[in-house]
């Protein structure tokens, strides 16, 4: 089945559609549903984020011990912030109506100065408490957490190292803000989230999804204005007009932060990083395209045993093996990448293949002659845009569907697996073959409106980033779970094991699963 992430899943319980009559817009009710104990939000201004989670606040506070309720505490980067939050969690209080005192200001000994904060206690027994970004503030409390506009705070590392030691007694952090550049510790954060090296469910929400989930209509029903889609492209439109500069438009609204361009893998990482692995070309021609079926057939399956069949023979058939695909017919190329994962979970290519101009029925013969005689075959994961389908299609029947992704690539795919790649390489956990054009492919990756993909139109040489691409999506089918199941042959049923036999048949008929 497709690879479905948790917010995908949120989405299709929760729908997108614009509701009029719902109070919360669909994004809002994702990031309240997302119950996960550390997750961070990375925003377009002004979308409304922070005013549902003064609504998660309220309904966790005023929360019975058995039910879940606790203390919820809000660290914002100024007083106005923590006002304006409070004001929210009182007005929620009352939608819900939940049992609430009224909005008090306390004050706070701290090392150098007395800080005021401001409470709203309810009739369960626990608050939300607006507390200031001084990491001290945190100490000998209990209770869930929101650090909003995290970006800007001066000493967010001290802030979360407070605000993380509570999560030893289960308690919930939640991370909100637009960006405030690339090296700020919340961008890293979010990327090594990306790449699996923290645990954070990372939202993102530029002006244009929350724009298509109703934000512009919300803005119109309360300000009483008729909507139309003219209206609410010229709002976005003035928006990004009236902000100093393009940079700082795509960081304020499209959650690209600032210095995020340019080449995604450098240099220096990419050549450490390759090993000899032999790339064997086959290029077709106009006369070869036109041969008979069963002569093409049989010039392909020449070239296969002459180059690919001694490379095969040497794989481990003890080692797991998955392979990724890149599908091109006329213009770029189709790039099969074969990956093994060695005992101690590193992947490596041992060879690819790149195919120019050659016909479909001559790919779909080289891809699946490779994946016959793959040991071990884990999964695979194809290109399905386009023609690509008809490929992708053809390995999942050959394979199966639990076995066989076929990817529709997008910038949502890009976002989520292109981070994991390249903390492989990082780790030194991902081996590429050592060759030029590879090296242009990685290199073309680039940050594209702060998502890491292959800009649009052709690279370099005529190519696209082709074994790049092939060699993520080998990546991405390495680490696909799959069932698999093997035939144990059933004892010949004697007067003295007769039973044993029986039940065996009637429990396993003969076949018995196990995890690849």
């Amino acid at each position: 089945m497709p690879f479905v992430s948790k917010q995908d899943a949120l989405f299709a319980q929760i729908g997108k559609e614009y509701d009029p009559e719902s109070v919360l817009l669909p994004y809002q009710k994702v990031w309240m549903a997302d119950d996960s104990q550390l997750k961070i939000a990375e925003k377009s201004r002004r979308t409304g984020l922070t005013w549902a989670e003064a609504a998660d606040a309220v309904l966790s506070a005023s929360a019975e011990k058995s039910a879940g309720g606790t203390d919820h505490f809000y660290v914002g980067s100024g007083k106005d912030m923590a006002i304006e939050f409070i004001q929210a969690c009182a007005m929620w209080a009352k939608q819900f109506n939940r049992a609430a005192g009224e909005i008090e200001e306390e004050i706070l000994e701290d090392e150098d100065k007395d800080i005021l904060t401001f409470n709203i206690r309810f009739a369960s027994g626990y608050k939300i408490q607006a507390l200031s970004s001084n990491p001290s503030n945190m100490r000998g409390r209990q209770g869930n957490v929101t650090i909003d506009e995290s970006a800007f705070h001066d000493r967010l590392a001290e802030v979360l190292k407070a605000a993380l030691a509570l999560t030893m007694w289960g308690a919930k952090v939640r991370l909100i803000s637009t960006h405030n550049g690339v090296d700020n510790l919340f961008n890293e954060i979010i990327q090594d989230s990306r790449a699996g090296k923290k645990r954070y469910s990372v939202h993102r929400l530029t002006i244009d999804d929350a724009c298509e989930q109703g934000l512009y209509k919300r803005i119109c029903q309360i300000r009483g204005m008729e909507w139309s889609q003219a209206a609410e492209d010229e709002w976005k439109e003035n928006l990004l007009k009236d902000t100093a500069t393009r940079e700082d438009a795509l960081e304020e609204y499209y959650c690209v932060p600032k210095q995020g361009g340019g080449v995604y893998l450098n240099r220096a990482l990419l050549e450490a990083r390759m090993v000899d692995a032999p790339i064997f070309r086959f290029e077709g021609s106009p006369e070869f395209n036109a041969w008979p079926e069963h002569l093409r057939e049989a010039e392909v399956r020449d070239w296969c045993e002459l180059n690919l069949l001694p490379e095969l023979a040497k794989l481990d058939a003890k080692t797991l093996h998955a392979f990724g695909e890149d599908f091109a017919r006329s213009g770029d190329m189709t790039v099969i990448a074969p990956m093994v994962i060695n005992q101690q979970l590193k992947r490596s290519i041992p060879f690819m293949v790149e195919l120019k101009n050659v016909p479909f029925r001559n790919q779909e013969q080289i891809l699946l002659y490779i994946g016959d005689r793959l040991p071990r075959l884990t999964g695979g994961a194809l290109d399905a845009r386009g023609n690509g389908q008809y490929l992708a299609e053809q390995a999942k029947y050959k394979y199966g569907g639990g076995r066989i992704q076929e990817v529709m690539l997008s910038e949502k795919w890009y976002l989520e697996n292109m981070p994991k790649m390249k903390a492989a390489l990082e780790d030194d956990t991902l081996h590429i073959p050592r060759d030029a054009d590879v090296l242009n492919d990685f290199r073309a990756i680039q940050m594209v409106r702060g998502v890491p993909r292959i800009p649009e139109g052709q690279t370099s040489a005529g190519r696209h980033g082709d074994s790049a691409i092939a060699i993520c999506l080998a990546y991405f089918a390495s680490q696909m779970e799959v069932q698999v199941y093997g035939y144990h042959a059933v004892p010949k049923a004697t007067d003295a094991n007769y039973d044993r036999p029986r039940r065996q048949i009637h429990t396993t008929a003969g076949f018995r699963r196990g995890m690849m």
